[in-house]
């Protein structure tokens, strides 16, 4: 039996498994004023908002030591295996959230959650380096990423609708089991990677591993293993340019992070919405990530086919992001009316979404395959401790209910990410080992 475009089949299940981690993510942030009636009725709104804030930072240090973690384990055992082991641990970690009885074991079920979540991402890069040629990456990787605008779509809405029929227990007992059903479909359909893979065609074999080889400075074509640049952990954190990946992660994660955290606290808090007001509101911003999400994509596939290198092509699209988010990351500071709010939000997510996908096909740019987990494993986690850095800061900085300082830092990480990928990544293409 033959498969045809199986990479596409295989990318689309890496992003329904996004869309799982998102729904799974954000059900605390939409629960959260159930859960404070019936766990905290006694604490004042700024207690509350500080508890959900140390909830959430365990939550990203968890995640961003875990990406560090499983960008190891997913070069050890492969793309297969690694989301095997990533989704079933998370999907028990939010099932065990309905067992939760306080602040600590909160805290736990959320470490533990972002451990096994923060697999999904070193897991795609290294999927999307297996499995497609260089010029069609960041096109995998904006369909991939928009898997989190589409949870994010999703989950507020649905989340705010089951608690109307159920308790906020039960809602994490369902979205849990979501992870499991998808376990399926991947099992049986990514046997192994493209080059010995018993459905994929033959065409398709050789579209994808053509398109991954390599050209020298003379201009022809290698595909030996030794041609990839596979450094030590060492050596890799010796070279600048994955500094200028590490920097550029941890810079520019944080804004998306400031969303996914606070989007229902800031609606719950600045325009006093519940529970179903948010569901109404909240999912608006992630509309505009997903088409972000596409376009990022689609431009880079875009410029590549017309014959840009990779490096003006990926530079070109990273800064672009950077300076739609800027102008309104600042507006956001007097949005107005709360439709106004969640539409300049959208505007800020599209601007990162186009970015993003760029920035997480750096290490495939840069590295052979057997090195792209592990930079991605350490840019993931810089930029969760880069998020840990900002969520901190969010219950100090909003303590008068005003959140501008929270939104002109994010204007300046921005600002930082161009700089990174500009200055310590003077040309973006395949590294070659030092004399």
């Amino acid at each position: 039996m033959k498969i045809k475009g199986l990479r596409w089949w295989v990318i689309v299940l890496i992003a329904l498994a996004t869309i799982i981690n998102y729904i799974d993510r954000q059900a605390l942030s939409v629960l959260w004023p159930d859960i404070v009636e019936e766990m905290f009725p006694d604490e004042s709104a700024l207690e509350r908002k500080q508890i959900y804030a140390n909830i959430s930072i365990v939550f990203v240090f968890a995640y961003a030591f875990g990406q560090a973690i499983f960008g190891k384990i997913f070069d050890w055992v492969g793309t297969r295996f690694g989301f095997v082991l990533s989704i079933g641990v998370w999907s028990l970690a939010t099932i065990a959230h309905a067992f939760a009885q306080g602040v600590l074991s909160l805290s736990i079920f959320r470490a533990i959650l972002g451990v096994a979540e923060a697999g999904n991402w070193p897991g795609a890069a290294k999927g999307n380096a297996e499995w497609f040629p260089t010029k069609e990456r960041a096109l995998a990787q904006g369909i991939f990423n928009s898997g989190a605008a589409i949870g994010g779509i999703i989950a507020i809405p649905l989340i705010a609708y089951l608690t109307v029929y159920f308790s906020w227990q039960m809602v994490f007992i369902f979205v849990g089991a979501l992870g499991f059903l998808w376990l399926v479909p991947w099992i049986i359909l990514v046997k192994a990677p493209p080059g010995s893979h018993p459905w994929i065609s033959e065409e398709e074999r050789e579209y994808i591993l053509t398109g991954q080889r390599r050209v020298d400075d003379n201009g022809d074509v290698t595909n030996d293993d030794e041609e990839e640049y596979n450094p030590s952990t060492g050596e890799l954190l010796s070279r600048k340019q994955s500094w200028g990946v590490i920097i550029a992660s941890a810079a520019i994660d944080p804004i998306w992070w400031l969303f996914v955290f606070w989007i229902p606290i800031y609606l719950n808090e600045v325009y006093g919405m519940d529970v179903k007001s948010i569901g109404i509101y909240g999912w608006v911003p992630y509309v505009g990530a997903m088409f972000g999400a596409w376009f990022g994509g689609l431009l880079a596939q875009n410029r590549l086919k017309a014959g840009w290198n990779t490096d003006k092509t990926r530079k070109l699209t990273i800064t672009l992001g950077c300076l739609i988010m800027l102008p309104a990351l600042l507006a956001m500071a007097n949005p107005g009316a709360p439709v106004i709010a969640v539409l300049i939000m959208a505007v800020i997510l599209f601007g990162f979404q186009t970015a993003i996908g760029n920035v997480q096909t750096l290490p495939s740019d840069l590295l052979g395959k057997k090195a792209v987990g592990t930079l991605s494993g350490f840019s993931g986690m810089a930029a969760k401790l880069g998020a840990v850095g900002l969520t901190s800061l969010v219950p100090i900085l909003t303590a008068d209910g005003n959140y501008t300082p929270a939104f002109v830092i994010g204007a300046s990480l921005a600002i930082i990410a161009m700089a990174a990928v500009w200055i310590l990544i003077p040309k973006i293409e395949p590294l070659k080992k030092p004399n």
